[in-house]
């Protein structure tokens, strides 16, 4: 048994939430999937204004204090995880080309891969790294990243506020004054007590309903044994009249730009496959009101059911598209528990057919523009940079589309070992296509 001295307390043991047992089924050791060095969240940001390296540093301190979860180390032999002193971060300045223009913007994207390609075991705590570029004194790029066993998406914004507002303290020489902030292990407490409740159980009842004989969307492979497994991301960008046409019509029938383009993806598979019955996942925040400045990893697999039996035109489409996606948030739930209801969702998933899931994001999250203290933060959401290999995610294809004021800006991340990337970019190029065609005239026949 470990012992600890008197001034040492022995590290915090929590249950893993619902999202983590699920990773769980995905576990590979810590060598690869979702456990692994290579299961990261990574952001960037431009920050104008002089930074100060030292006040930086304290301010990574202060946050990693301030969040367990990045100072917590999930255990796969017993199913736990121990929450443990804080650790210094890792920090580390890098001297950018002065060039101006575009060539910075490619620059600091190339920044963010090469911190995403780093290896990050799960056991070097804490969870959370840090990259400054410095183009010159006014101009830098910082790139967080996280383990995302520790971190989602949403967690990362929160991460780079929280940060922001420690660092204008701690460069007026100041200590942070931050509001208490719940923690990830609050979370996984409520959810244990909610598990057996009313609403969790309205909720197993309508997705027991809702996914009455249905299976995921898969996409067949082309296993290539010459290939060493991995992620790969392409990515591409859009017109400006097509987020232009998607915004306009998502007005127009009351819906979301994501619902939109979940219709034309409903539409693109339908064309491909000649299924009319469509099951797509996607990712939801999984969080309540109060767990909004948490960090963690609260994702969750949220499977979209898409029947277009009954539709002719494309608004039909978009109408069954937005009914789906209402009744699927509304009653969002860890996917261990939607499966406990449709234990045959997954049957269609196997070594030559993988998971295809859809999600669209739209930015800014938290800032943008947006003067701290001495320095002006802007997120770098738009990436145009293909990556051979990148944060790792289990077998499949995720789709993701970011929408901006006046584009589209998409990715798509799929296992390098399953799919040519030939095939990769001929569904792009066809699912733009059907996008285009769709939004232009939403009412002719699909």
């Amino acid at each position: 048994m470990t012992t600890f001295p008197e001034t040492q307390q022995a590290p915090k043991v929590l249950a893993l939430s619902l999202q983590q047992q699920f990773l769980c089924m995905f576990a590979q050791g810590f060598e690869s999937g979702p456990f692994g060095p290579h299961y990261v969240e990574v952001g960037g940001w431009r920050l104008t204004g002089r930074v100060d390296v030292e006040a930086l540093r304290l301010a990574l301190a202060d946050v990693i204090d301030r969040h367990e979860a990045l100072r917590t180390v999930v255990s796969l032999e017993n199913g736990t995880q121990s929450v443990l002193p804080v650790g210094a971060p890792e920090l580390l300045v890098v001297e950018l080309d002065a060039t101006p223009g575009e060539d910075r913007e490619r620059r600091a994207e190339e920044l963010m891969i090469e911190a995403e390609t780093r290896s990050f075991p799960i056991h070097d705590v804490p969870l959370l790294r840090a990259v400054l570029g410095r183009f010159d004194e006014q101009d830098s790029v910082l790139v967080l990243n996280a383990h995302h066993s520790a971190s989602d998406v949403w967690s990362l914004q929160v991460i780079m506020q929280d940060l922001a507002d420690c660092y204008a303290a701690r460069a007026a020489g100041d200590e942070p004054q931050l509001a208490e902030v719940l923690q990830y292990g609050d979370y996984i407490a409520v959810q244990q007590e909610e598990a057996t409740g009313p609403s969790v159980a309205a909720s197993r009842a309508y997705w027991r309903e809702a996914l009455r004989g249905a299976r995921l969307h898969v996409a067949p492979t082309r296993r290539k044994e010459d290939v060493a497994p991995g992620t790969s991301y392409h990515r591409f960008g859009t017109e400006a009249d097509l987020s232009a046409e998607v915004s306009r019509l998502a007005r127009a029938t009351r819906s979301s730009p994501f619902m939109v383009l979940l219709a034309a993806f409903a539409v693109f598979v339908n064309r491909r496959t000649e299924a009319t019955d469509i099951v797509v996942p996607t990712f939801a925040p999984g969080r309540q009101r109060r767990f909004q400045s948490t960090v963690g990893s609260f994702f969750n697999f949220v499977p979209l059911r898409v029947n277009l039996g009954d539709s002719r035109t494309f608004r039909d489409v978009v109408a069954v598209t937005r009914t789906a996606c209402i009744g699927a948030f509304k009653h969002e739930l860890p996917l261990l528990h939607v499966l406990a209801e449709a234990p045959e969702l997954m049957a269609s998933v196997g070594p030559d057919a993988v998971p295809c899931l859809f999600q669209a994001v739209q930015p800014p999250y938290t800032l943008e523009g947006k003067k701290i203290g001495d320095l002006e933060y802007t997120g770098i959401w738009k990436r145009v940079v293909p990556q051979p290999l990148g944060s790792e995610t289990p077998d499949g294809i995720i789709w993701s589309m970011h929408l901006g004021n006046n584009e589209v800006a998409g990715g798509l991340s799929f296992s390098r070992h399953l799919f040519d990337q030939a095939d990769v970019d001929e569904q792009v190029a066809e699912f733009l296509s059907v996008v285009g065609e769709m939004v232009a005239d939403p009412d002719s026949a699909i």
